[in-house]
C-alpha cells in the first residue's frame, strides 16, 4: 500500500532539493550573524495560505489565542505580540487583496453610519500619520489599528451574517479569558492574598491589572444576559451563569477601580434601556448634572481635596480612593497626563502630533508642580490614559470627534436594535453586547487600551455584532437575505 501511494505522489525535482538546501545554508549563515527574520518567511507563507483558503477560520484562531498572547519587547519602545499580531497582519493583507481584486463587500455594512465613522477615523489617522512629528511611529501605530479593525470589525461583520456565530464568537473569547482569570485567582491565593500581588498576578498574559479589569468587565454583562435569556436551553444558561461567576470574581480580584466604576455606570445605562427612558430626558438630566457640578464646583473641590484615602486592601476604602486627588499618586499622575494632552492639543489643534506619538512627546508639556513620584519623561507607564484625550493630542480635534462619533453611533444602533427587535434572542443579545461595550466607553475616560489586541478584539467585535444585528437580523426581509448566504460562501470569499 505504501509503495502504491509513493508512486502516486509527485517526486521532488532537483529544483526543490536545490531551493531547500540553499534556504538551509542561507538561514544557517544568517543565524550566525544574529539575523532571525528569514525563518519566519515559511510561517508567513503558511499564514497567507490559510487566510486565502479560510479567512474566517484564521480569525477564529486569532480570537481564541488573544487572551493567551504574549508581548515580546525588543527595546524600550518596540514590541510584538505573539502569535496574534503577525496573524492579524496577514489577515489584513489578504482582506485588502481580496477587496482590491474581487470587491463585493456588502454595501449594507459599508453604508452603515458606524462603518462610515470608523472609516473616517482610519482616513484621518492615515492623514495625520503623514503630517506626524514622528512619521514612522505613527505609520506603525496606524497599521496596527488597521489590522485590528479589518479582522475584528470588517471580517467579523461578515461572519456574523449567521446569528449563531455571534454567540460562538463570544464563547471563543470568553473561555480562554476565563482560564486566564482562574490562573490569576490561583496566583493571588498562592501569594497569601497579598494586596500587592493583585497588580501583577495576571502576568504574563496581561500587562497589568488595569487592562485586565477593562477587558473582563466587557464580558460580564454578556454572560449575565446569556444566563437569564429563556430562549436558550437550561444547560446553556447554567453554563453561562458559571462563567458569569468566574468573571465576577475576576472583576473583584482585578482590584481595578475604573473597572468597578464602569460596571456601575453601565448598569445605569441598562436601567435607562430597561425603563425605556426617552433620550431627551437622559440628555436633560446630564445637562442638569453638569450644571449642578459647575454651580457647586468650589464645594465639591473642597470636599474632594479633603479626601486622603489611598489605595487599600479594604474594597470600600479602595473605591473611596477614586476621588482622592490630594495624595493618591495614580489619580494625580492620570490628571498630569490629561493636562499634558490638553496642552499638546492647544499646541497642534488641527493635525496633532501624530498617532501613537503621545508617549514620546508629552514630557515637555508636563509641569513640575503636577509631577508625582511615578511621573516619567520617558512615557514608559502608559499613554494619555483616555481614549478621548489621547486622539485629541495625537490627531487633533477631528481625531477625538471620530472616536466620540463611533461611541454615539454604536449606542444609537444598539438602542434601535433593542427597541425594535422582534426576536427575544436578538433583543437580549443587543442589550448584553451594548452594556458590555458601555463599560469600555466609560472606562475609556480613564484609560486607553485600543492599541493592544486584548482590548481591541472584544471592542471592535462587539461593535460589529451590533451592526450585524441591525443589518442582518432585525428585519424579516434581511433574514431572508441571510439565509441565502451560506457560511461556506463567507469562508471562501474571506469577506
Amino acid at each position: 500500500m505504501n509503495d502504491r501511494i509513493a508512486r502516486l505522489l509527485p517526486r521532488p525535482s532537483a529544483w526543490f532539493y536545490g531551493i531547500v538546501s540553499a534556504f538551509i545554508a542561507l538561514n544557517s549563515w544568517l543565524l550566525t550573524q544574529e539575523f532571525f527574520i528569514l525563518p519566519l518567511i515559511p510561517v508567513v507563507v503558511l499564514i497567507l495560505f490559510a487566510a486565502l483558503v479560510s479567512l474566517d477560520k484564521l480569525v477564529y484562531f486569532i480570537l481564541f489565542f488573544t487572551p493567551f498572547s504574549l508581548t515580546v519587547e525588543f527595546s524600550e519602545f518596540a514590541a510584538l505580540t505573539l502569535p496574534t499580531e503577525p496573524l492579524l497582519f496577514g489577515v489584513m493583507l489578504v482582506f485588502l487583496f481580496k477587496l482590491l481584486f474581487e470587491g463585493g463587500f456588502d454595501r449594507r455594512i459599508t453604508r452603515h453610519p458606524v462603518t462610515i465613522a470608523i472609516v473616517l477615523m482610519l482616513i484621518w489617522m492615515i492623514l495625520t500619520s503623514l503630517t506626524s512629528t514622528m512619521p514612522l511611529v505613527s505609520i506603525k501605530f496606524t497599521i496596527a489599528r488597521l489590522w485590528f479593525v479589518v479582522s475584528f470589525y470588517f471580517v467579523a461583520s461578515q461572519v456574523f451574517r449567521k446569528k449563531e456565530n455571534i454567540r460562538f464568537w463570544i464563547w471563543l473569547f470568553t473561555i480562554p479569558l476565563s482560564m486566564v482569570i482562574i490562573y490569576s485567582i490561583i496566583q493571588f491565593f498562592h501569594y497569601n492574598v497579598d494586596k500587592n500581588a493583585l497588580y501583577w498576578v495576571m502576568q504574563p498574559f496581561f500587562k497589568d491589572h488595569t487592562i485586565y479589569g477593562a477587558v473582563i468587565a466587557m464580558m460580564l454583562p454578556v454572560m449575565f444576559v446569556f444566563a437569564f435569556d429563556k430562549s436558550y436551553t437550561n444547560e446553556s444558561r447554567f453554563t453561562s451563569l458559571i462563567f458569569f461567576g468566574i468573571i465576577f470574581i475576576g472583576i473583584i480580584v482585578s482590584y481595578t477601580r475604573a473597572a468597578w466604576l464602569s460596571i456601575a455606570g453601565a448598569y445605569g445605562i441598562y436601567l435607562i434601556f430597561l425603563l425605556r427612558i426617552q433620550w431627551r430626558v437622559v440628555v436633560a438630566g446630564i445637562c442638569v448634572a453638569f450644571g449642578v457640578l459647575f454651580y457647586y464646583q468650589d464645594d465639591i473641590m473642597q470636599k474632594v481635596s479633603s479626601n486622603k484615602q489611598s489605595s487599600s486592601q479594604d474594597l470600600a476604602k479602595h473605591l473611596k480612593s477614586v476621588s482622592n486627588i490630594k495624595n493618591d499618586a495614580s489619580n494625580l499622575e492620570r490628571i498630569n497626563r490629561w493636562k499634558s494632552a490638553v496642552r499638546m492639543f492647544q499646541k497642534k489643534p488641527i493635525l496633532g502630533f501624530g498617532p501613537g506619538t503621545y508617549r514620546f512627546q508629552y514630557a515637555p508639556y508636563q509641569r513640575s508642580y503636577e509631577l508625582t513620584y511615578v511621573s516619567t519623561n520617558a512615557g514608559t507607564l502608559g499613554n494619555a490614559h483616555s481614549e478621548y484625550l489621547g486622539p485629541l493630542a495625537e490627531s487633533g480635534l477631528i481625531g477625538s470627534l471620530c472616536y466620540i462619533m463611533i461611541v454615539v453611533l454604536t449606542v444609537i444602533t444598539g438602542r434601535r436594535v433593542y427597541i425594535t427587535a422582534k426576536s427575544q434572542e436578538v433583543k437580549f443579545l443587543a442589550i448584553g453586547i451594548l452594556v458590555g461595550l458601555s463599560t469600555y466607553f466609560l472606562h475609556s475616560f480613564l484609560n486607553n487600551f485600543l492599541d493592544q489586541d486584548k482590548a481591541s478584539a472584544p471592542f471592535w467585535s462587539m461593535i460589529a455584532m451590533l451592526v450585524a444585528l441591525d443589518v442582518y437580523h432585525n428585519n424579516p426581509e434581511e433574514k431572508a437575505a441571510e439565509a441565502e448566504t451560506p457560511a461556506k460562501e463567507i469562508s471562501e470569499s474571506g469577506t
